[in-house]
């Protein structure tokens, strides 16, 4: 191939290099010129353009694509026309991408004008994500280049393919000891249903045990026989901590073995796989409780792929299977050093009293009196009583007044000049002005004037790191309240928040982490109306 710049009465049949604008009318790169476009040239005093020319023995880029891209297709991966030399593969199956490396890197060696670039190995993808893309950078390949390929690709075989999700019955097997609520198995399910979706599988037992070898033993058989499970789950009460404990032994008792305890990936180190009559048995690790990405995952995506898995498999996860910290471990993070007495330990309270009432119909809901008090000063006074070591408190609507209505209080008064933008730009402001050695902080809503300051000691009794307990929800009848005392490793993913959009979400990312305590009506109470409020037994403030 020839590549430079010709004249133009020397471009006929030519390809345009770089894309050229005549008059009101571009030639996109890639162009192949025509008498046409060199009278357009010349009318617009157009003398050379730079031009690629194919020699006999070149193939085009597109074509080059094309004919590679096809021979390395395997099943389930469909092409798309290629264009401007390049080839993008897809997936027309819901599965897992598996790739030859050795292949693949062979190929990118051949010439450095072909490139072939694909998503990780084992990759998780639905029905028509793009999986990889030929690309070939010149304007055309010499066929010998595109032989060798072909040949190359002839040898190894296909490079990528999908295997399709095929395990469809799931069965589910939760232990029971005292300490575990059976609200935290229910949403144990709702996450495994959430990971089982994308692969159309679904539960189809939901077996609860005591902890105990017979019982599990049991409940995986009868899940296994009785609902046809093709891979069973199991979720401990209790950690394995050994190859003998009760979880393997059940799989044991049941007839079964075990293929592999233990995992370099973390989080997912105390994951265990067994297998019964040829159907896998997972005993799922404290960290597949929570939706975040954990080496269980890893392990199930394969299993729902019916790709076996085996003990090497496993311990070939080192490298690159560390996958994130893990928030509920008792250890300090970078900045504040959490404290291991609960007495030397800095909580801060942040009062978010900022909001425009826009539900109340004209008057600011926080200056309507309960008892011949405003409600945030209700808030404000629990929280100085209380055993937090600062009060920070965050005005935005009518700041001047609801100032005026904590006059005396002692707390530091921070205005957010845009309260209008929503609920999550009073926390910014509100954490940002917190004192730098607060190392968890309350965040308590101001109109929300039954929460005492016994309720506040309550909460902060129930933070503990050493135990994981990082993330404290208040609840009424189950059903979750404020205020909500977080760990300043969470600080990071309430400054992300935006608009008006409260933290629920960020709550149910780390599971893991959160304890909650029942505390009774009054932190399910807020007043956002003016019936709510004389309801409650208050004055309307104009």
């Amino acid at each position: 191939m020839k590549f430079g710049p010709v004249a133009i009465a020397d471009s006929l049949g030519a390809v345009l290099a770089h894309s050229v604008m005549i008059a009101d009318k571009t030639l996109r790169k890639g162009h192949r010129i025509s008498q046409t476009d060199i009278d357009a040239f010349a009318a617009a005093s157009l003398t050379e353009v730079i031009v690629a020319r194919l020699d006999a023995d070149d193939i085009s880029e597109d074509e080059a694509a094309a004919t590679i891209a096809a021979a390395l297709a395997g099943p389930h991966v469909r092409i798309d026309a290629a264009d401007t030399g390049r080839a993008n593969l897809y997936a027309d199956c819901a599965g897992l991408l598996t790739v030859d490396r050795d292949g693949i890197n062979a190929l990118n060696q051949i010439d450095p004008g072909l490139t072939f670039a694909t998503l990780a190995d084992y990759a998780s993808c639905e029905i028509g994500r793009m999986l990889a893309t030929v690309k070939i950078i010149p304007f055309a390949l010499p066929r010998r280049v595109v032989a060798q390929a072909l040949d190359l690709i002839s040898r190894h075989g296909s490079l990528v393919r999908v295997a399709p999700f095929r395990l469809k019955r799931i069965g589910m097997v939760s232990t029971l000891l005292p300490s575990l609520k059976p609200s935290v198995i229910d949403k144990t399910l709702k996450v495994m249903a959430g990971r089982l979706a994308p692969a159309g599988a679904a539960i189809v037992s939901d077996l609860r045990v005591p902890h105990q070898t017979n019982a599990i033993a049991d409940a995986v058989r009868r899940s296994l026989s009785e609902d046809n499970a093709e891979l069973v789950v199991i979720f401990g009460a209790s950690a394995v901590v050994d190859r003998d404990d009760v979880i393997p032994s059940a799989i044991h008792h049941a007839g079964g073995e075990i293929i592999q305890f233990g995992m370099p990936v973390d989080p997912g180190n105390l994951l265990l796989l067994g297998q019964i009559d040829g159907r896998p048995v997972l005993g799922a690790p404290g960290c597949a409780r929570s939706p975040r990405e954990n080496g269980f995952d890893w392990i199930l995506s394969r299993l729902l792929a019916d790709i076996p898995v085996g003990a090497r498999d496993i311990l070939g996860f080192g490298v690159g299977g560390l996958l994130m910290d893990i928030v509920s471990r008792p250890r300090p993070r970078e900045g504040t050093t959490e404290a291991a007495n609960q007495s030397e330990r800095h909580i801060a309270a942040l009062v978010l009293a900022a909001g425009k009432s826009s539900r109340m119909g004209g008057p600011n809901k926080l200056l309507a009196t309960i008892d011949d008090k405003p409600l945030v000063r209700h808030v404000a006074e629990s929280a100085v009583e209380s055993a937090v070591s600062s009060v920070t408190i965050v005005t935005g609507h009518m700041a001047d007044r609801v100032s005026a209505a904590l006059d005396g209080v002692d707390a530091t008064i921070v205005h957010n000049p845009d309260f209008a933008d929503g609920m999550s730009t009073s926390l910014k402001a509100g954490l940002a002005a917190l004192p730098p050695e607060a190392e968890a902080v309350l965040v308590l809503l101001a109109d929300m004037p039954r929460v005492t300051a016994q309720m506040i000691d309550q909460l902060i009794a129930a933070y503990d790191p050493a135990k994981g307990s990082l993330i404290v929800v208040p609840t009424f009848e189950g059903k979750r309240g404020n205020p909500v005392l977080w760990s300043r490793r969470f600080f990071g993913d309430l400054m992300g928040l935006t608009g008006d959009i409260g933290a629920r979400n960020i709550i149910g990312t780390y599971p893991e982490a959160v304890t909650e305590l029942e505390l009774g009506q009054a932190v399910a109470l807020d007043l956002d109306t003016q019936d709510a409020i004389l309801t409650a037994g208050g004055e309307i403030v104009v």
